[in-house]
């Protein structure tokens, strides 16, 4: 089958948790010896993929440009996969329009609206209601959902949450989290490691308050109970408000981008991450567990994760609480060793690609034999195509003749 990737960034595995899913998520139609095309709306950066390495023909399109009828008129893709629901709002009619028969998924990443809700209760210094999730970006993201043949989803508790509040059908969602080979625990040991780490991308706004949240409150705390001790801060697109923060005389070291996220994270003794807010499954902790790297985290951290396994560290809300768990698992050979096993433990019960792979291509396989009915059983999501997106449709076919 032809699959047509449209997304409004490159593949970046070292910059971002998004990166390495979009790239175990290709990866998984490669198997499958389907034919791959990738298509950005952005400029190529020099961290991104070589995708072509990979057999895979990539090109760049343009916003509100007929340019892309034609493309999609000739590729006469099988399946379309947009990354983000943002991406299907701006091409999901044109895929509509061009390719009818094409089953269109949509891949999340994260639940926008459920990071933005949270989000905004941190900013109001108030506790995360319900009521919360209900705002524009919601009826945006969920009318996207509806539009689309399938949700790839990342989060069991997004799932839970988009049947139970939203009253998305199941039919609409698939599970589909990270993709791991086996961990064997052939790790760097105690005594040959060094320091805390704190990492994550400072475009992501959740990463850059977990990192004033260290410099403020929980590092000076630490430092009380190990005066010698050393932070170091990664994150890919640091900018100049994330350098100020640099202080080696306080062991608050900002390293900015890391070539090899997961070299910095093996070699390091406790994963520091005291996240306010967010969603989807956090890559950090992926990669630290993956390494054997204990971490320290809120609730919000571990979400979906952990499922029924004990985490591979400590959770800690009460950021007091937070310094005096890092303190002890730094300092307690016994303590983090047992939890190095936990998160190894945790990886190879729950995020195995074997697990997955297919029931992944069944659900495909079946979809596209049975689009037709699937489709008329989505009856919401026939009338946010024929309403919604022809508005979407006239707004852009506007700013083509601006344009011209």
């Amino acid at each position: 089958m032809k699959v047509f990737v449209i997304s409004s960034v490159w593949v970046e595995p070292q910059s971002s948790a998004a990166g390495s899913r979009m790239l175990q998520l290709i990866d998984l139609l490669l198997s499958k010896e389907w034919e791959v095309t990738y298509a950005s709306t952005a400029s190529k950066s020099e961290y991104a993929v070589d995708l072509t390495q990979k057999g895979i023909t990539t090109t760049t399109i343009t916003l509100n440009d007929p340019s892309f009828d034609a493309y999609i008129q000739e590729l006469q893709p099988d399946i379309v996969l947009f990354d983000r629901f943002m991406v299907e709002e701006q091409f999901g009619w044109r895929v509509t329009q061009h390719c009818p028969d094409a089953l269109r998924i949509l891949d999340t990443e994260d639940l926008h609206c459920l990071r933005k809700a949270r989000q905004q209760a941190v900013k109001e210094n108030r506790a995360f209601q319900e009521s919360d999730l209900f705002s524009d970006i919601a009826k945006r993201e969920i009318a996207s959902i509806y539009r689309c043949d399938l949700t790839l989803m990342i989060s069991e508790y997004e799932m839970e949450l988009l049947q139970n509040i939203f009253k998305v059908p199941k039919a609409l969602l698939h599970y589909l989290p990270f993709l791991l080979p086996s961990v064997l625990g052939d790790f760097i040991p105690f005594e040959e490691r060094a320091h805390f780490i704190s990492i994550g991308n400072f475009l992501h706004t959740p990463n850059w308050d977990a990192t004033l949240v260290l410099k403020q409150t929980i590092w000076p705390e630490i430092r009380k109970a190990i005066p010698d001790a050393q932070l170091h801060v990664y994150g890919a697109y640091p900018s100049d408000k994330v350098f100020q923060l640099h202080n080696p005389k306080e062991g608050f070291h900002i390293k900015g981008r890391a070539e090899d996220a997961k070299e910095v994270m093996s070699k390091a003794q406790v994963l520091l991450a005291p996240l306010r807010f967010g969603a989807g499954l956090k890559g950090k902790f992926i990669d630290a567990m993956q390494c054997g790297t204990p971490s320290v985290t809120t609730q919000i951290g571990t979400e979906a994760l952990q499922g029924d396994f004990t985490w591979g560290g400590m959770i800690e809300d009460d950021f007091s609480a937070f310094a005096k768990a890092a303190t002890t698992l730094y300092t307690d050979k016994k303590v983090w060793e047992i939890a190095q096993d936990h998160g190894r433990i945790l990886i190879n019960n729950r995020f195995q690609k074997i697990d997955f792979e297919d029931d992944f291509y069944n659900t495909i396989e079946n979809y596209k034999t049975t689009l037709v009915s699937h489709r008329q059983q989505n009856f919401t999501g026939q009338m946010l195509q024929h309403h919604t997106l022809q508005s979407t449709k006239f707004m852009s076919k506007w700013i083509e003749e601006k344009n011209k």
